[in-house]
């Protein structure tokens, strides 16, 4: 058997198979050493260890890494089931929108999914649907957005909320994935179709607000970022579109704890540098909507706990 044939081939396939294997030189190392000892008849297993530690789960999840797994399947779990209430909802999303919220919620069930897998037995169980409330009441599903089932502006402007929260809390996890490399990168996936998740509802958003059925013309308004965002967000966007109710959405969009490790999302400086720059047109809200800004699990779970039932134990 020729074995660099071998790992050649698999290349064409999976083009960081060396990466995947060079960290277990030493298993290439042993390799060598026993050549002599190695026969036809045991060569096979001992291929097939090598790629099962290349290519499978070599270790066990650390407490930390389950942690923050499994905050962000508490996250799309409020998300699955805010859409899915939405489209079962009567005459809420309008016909020419349902694709996409559609879509849209498909993508959280399949981040489900993927999340359950990685966790194993680890993962948290389905709190299923009953363990929220949208009206942001905590089981008295008498909160500020009480309507927000039967009021599309408020359905999008929750969907908003949502959603820029999850952005920041992926991104303010992935340090703690850092040491594993395959669902560091399934983390970065999801945070990236969660950010396009945002894009679109501020486009309808604005849309909506507008009556412009062409919402991707309709510029966004920097003098009114609550009701008419812009498709990312700038500075701290207003605080939201509803930063003075009792849960504010203000929190989505200000700093975490400590501020200097999760500024707010008006943050203008990165790695140490000023990026605002005015001879060069780099005005500071162009230089905070360069940037997401990451936010803590604390800070996370204490704005996601405000659209659980008191009697879970979701976002604790």
């Amino acid at each position: 058997m020729d074995l660099l044939k071998l790992i050649s081939d698999i290349e064409k396939v999976d083009p960081e198979v060396y990466e995947r294997l060079d960290p277990r030189r030493r298993v290439f190392r042993h390799f060598g050493m026993a050549g002599k000892a190695v026969t036809a008849a045991v060569l096979p297993g001992l291929l097939s260890g090598i790629f099962q530690r290349a290519y499978g789960q070599t270790s066990a999840l650390t407490p930390e890494i389950i942690q923050v797994l499994n905050l962000a399947l508490s996250l799309e779990y409020l998300e699955f089931y805010f859409y899915d209430s939405g489209l079962k909802a009567g005459n809420l999303i309008p016909s020419a929108d349902r694709p996409a919220f559609t879509t849209i919620r498909n993508d959280e069930s399949g981040h489900i999914k993927v999340l359950r897998e990685v966790l194993g037995s680890n993962a948290i169980p389905d709190p299923t649907r009953a363990a929220f409330d949208y009206s942001g009441g905590r089981g008295t599903n008498l909160g500020p957005f009480a309507a927000v089932f039967t009021d599309y502006k408020l359905f999008l402007g929750v969907a908003q909320s949502f959603v820029d929260t999850g952005v920041r809390a992926y991104k303010g996890g992935a340090p703690v994935l850092m040491p594993n490399k395959d669902i560091l990168e399934s983390a970065l996936n999801i945070h990236s179709v969660e950010a396009r998740h945002s894009s679109h509802v501020r486009t309808v958003r604005r849309g909506v607000e507008t009556g412009n059925a062409n919402a991707t013309s309709v510029p966004g308004d920097l003098n009114n970022l609550n009701r008419i965002p812009k498709s990312w967000i700038s500075g701290t966007d207003n605080g939201g579109p509803s930063p003075n109710t009792n849960p504010s959405t203000a929190l989505v969009y200000g700093p975490g704890n400590p501020p200097a490790d999760y500024p707010s999302e008006a943050n203008t400086t990165q790695a140490t540098l000023a990026i605002v720059n005015t001879t060069g047109g780099i005005t500071a809200a162009a230089a905070s909507e360069a940037f997401d800004e990451p936010l803590d699990p604390t800070t996370v779970k204490s704005i996601a706990r405000n659209f659980v039932n008191n009697a879970t134990t979701l976002f604790v």
